[in-house]
Parts: C-alpha cells; sequence; structure tokens
C-alpha cells in the first residue's frame, strides 16, 4: 500500500509526496588502512544485499568516500520506501538487524536523516 502525504503549498496546491527517502552516513573506527577498506566493502556488500532480501527496500545505493583517510564519513547509504510502515518494517527486519550489529562493531558515528519525496 502507498503513502501519500499532502502538505500545502503556498498557493493552496498540494505537493504529494509517495516515497521515503533514507540517508546514513558511517564514520568507520581507527583501523590500519588495508584492514578499513576489507571493512568497508565487507559494509558496502551487506547493505546492498538487503534490496534482495527485504521486499520493502525499493531501491537501495550505498558508496564509499573516494577519500580513505578523510575525516568526513567513510560510507554512505540510500535508500527508497513507499512508506513510512516500509521504513519501519526495513528497521525491524532481521536481514537488516544482522547487518545492524556488524556496522554497530566496526564504527563509531553514525548521522541519519528521512524525508519525504
Amino acid at each position: 500500500m502507498k503513502s501519500l502525504i499532502s502538505l500545502p503549498e503556498n498557493e493552496g496546491t498540494k505537493i504529494h509526496y509517495d516515497m521515503v527517502n533514507h540517508i546514513v552516513l558511517f564514520k568507520l573506527k581507527e583501523y590500519p588502512a588495508e584492514e578499513k577498506a576489507k571493512i568497508i566493502a565487507e559494509l558496502k556488500e551487506m547493505l546492498e544485499a538487503l534490496q534482495g532480501k527485504i521486499y520493502e527496500v525499493k531501491y537501495i545505493e550505498v558508496g564509499e568516500n573516494y577519500e580513505l583517510d578523510a575525516k568526513s564519513y567513510d560510507l554512505a547509504l540510500i535508500s527508497h520506501f513507499e512508506s513510512v510502515r516500509d521504513l519501519e518494517a526495513y528497521r525491524e527486519h532481521p536481514a537488516h538487524l544482522k547487518v545492524v550489529e556488524r556496522i554497530k562493531e566496526t564504527t563509531v558515528e553514525r548521522a541519519a536523516v528521512d524525508y519525504f519525496i
């Protein structure tokens, strides 16, 4: 079932939002460069595999920072869901929770934003 949220626009018309965009950034713990690269590749593969395991995931993209020693975040996740309910189902899905456990083991920071598109 599609979620449809209407918010008023300036001139009395309405904009319809029918997808939720979920963006998460991850900062890894301090690792030697070779180990860090392996962990990033592992997390990227695990996150991308969720689209095939969780029906509610309509789109997933995972990008790694091209600069391995950047002071910013190391990995970005972008995923789309048809509704907030679908996003919640994803968050509670056993396959997602397994990835979350691995992410907790390897990261020091996480930032997230969810917005309607």
